[in-house]
């Protein structure tokens, strides 16, 4: 974050979130003890550049342990009483804004085969992670990733590349998809339930990426006058796609940036996969946000007055846990919403692009160093 990035974080009252009393956030504290379990078997989570740590959160997520609430009142109350809000205030004045992601499901097989063509690939042997200590000098920084050579170390091959063929004979397939548009926005999700012809259910997650920035073939139909801006979404996107085939690989290698998955198991059909804060994400509460600023397991209260599509119909108002990054999710009041998994999830998601205002809800002891 750099300085003309940084954000002002302006102390609000709970009562000057719209919508905050009638929302029901119960369900982030199944996430705050996993968070809790996760921090306290494994490494903290790293801070993000506005200076909160895990240490920062311990109180809020012990606080809440053993917890039953029996009505939303009480569970508002406890957060009324264990955190302080801070509306986050852009250096540019502008609102923040807020995308959303899914996780698709995906007809699978185990092998290549007539209809099956597309692979979903492991994480490659020569893919190595990247720091200030092994990134060369000429490598730009954003670059986490590289390939490891006899020489030294280079650029991962891209999309491109890895479409036509780098990484065919290397037994990394996990499984066949029929349609390069699935496996394509599986990458732009970083997870997907597998559906295997034999009634067999899976989930990928993401492993790692070949290191490219992300570039969003939205923007690049957009500025080639395919699709009109007022209309983009993932289906419109989809839709040119499909009825563009000759096309296709080309726009699709616009975006370099390639990922790789892990397996895992379906375990509980009603939470998301394990993402980047290592706990599973919760449908419709579960937030990815800027890792560089902001830091994991933190609460986020999202207003988007204009976002009604995923509340029958009533302006958006929840309370969030930021627990998921991506590439393309960048600033200080720019989020992405989890919506679940399966197709209905992905309809509500693809058409989530609106102005919202952002509050951080920060524990109290810990507030007191951000207070003007």
């Amino acid at each position: 974050m750099t300085p003309t990035e940084r954000p002002t974080l302006k102390p609000v009252a709970f009562s000057d979130l719209r919508g905050w009393e009638v929302d029901d956030p119960r369900p982030l504290f199944s996430a705050m003890q996993n968070c809790l379990q996760h921090l306290r078997s494994a490494k903290p989570y790293k801070s993000g550049a506005l200076g909160l740590t895990a240490d920062d959160l311990l109180p809020l997520l012990e606080a809440s342990r053993d917890r039953d609430f029996e009505s939303p009142e009480q569970a508002r109350r406890f957060f009324e009483e264990e955190c302080q809000p801070f509306r986050i205030e852009r250096a540019d004045g502008e609102r923040g804004f807020v995308t959303a992601f899914y996780e698709p499901e995906v007809e699978v097989s185990d092998s290549r085969e007539s209809g099956y063509q597309y692979p979903f690939y492991r994480r490659p042997p020569d893919l190595i992670d990247l720091d200030e200590a092994n990134r060369p000098g000429w490598m730009d920084p954003y670059y986490a990733f590289g390939r490891k050579t006899e020489g030294g170390i280079d650029l991962y091959p891209d999309r491109r590349a890895i479409d036509q063929g780098y990484l065919e004979g290397q037994d990394l397939e996990i499984a066949w998809a029929r349609s390069k548009i699935d496996v394509f926005f599986t990458h732009v999700q970083g997870a997907a339930r597998l559906r295997y012809k034999d009634g067999r259910r899976k989930r990928i997650t993401y492993a790692a990426k070949a290191g490219h920035p992300f570039s969003p073939i939205g923007r690049l139909l957009i500025d080639r006058g395919e699709i009109d801006p007022a209309g983009i979404s993932m289906q419109s996107i989809r839709q040119w796609l499909q009825e563009n085939p000759a096309n296709m690989d080309e726009v699709l290698w616009h975006n370099r940036s390639y990922i790789f998955f892990r397996e895992a198991d379906v375990s509980d059909e009603n939470l998301g996969p394990i993402a980047a804060a290592k706990v599973p994400l919760v449908p419709g509460r579960s937030l990815a946000v800027d890792r560089l600023i902001h830091t994991f397991g933190f609460p986020f209260f999202i207003e988007a007055e204009t976002l009604t599509h995923l509340d029958e119909g009533q302006s958006f108002g929840r309370l969030m846990l930021a627990l998921d990054t991506g590439s393309a999710i960048v600033g200080p009041a720019r989020g992405d919403i989890f919506t679940g998994s399966g197709f209905e999830a992905g309809e509500q998601a693809g058409t989530v692009r609106h102005s919202a205002d952002f509050t951080l809800l920060i524990p109290k002891q810990a507030a007191k160093r951000f207070m003007p």
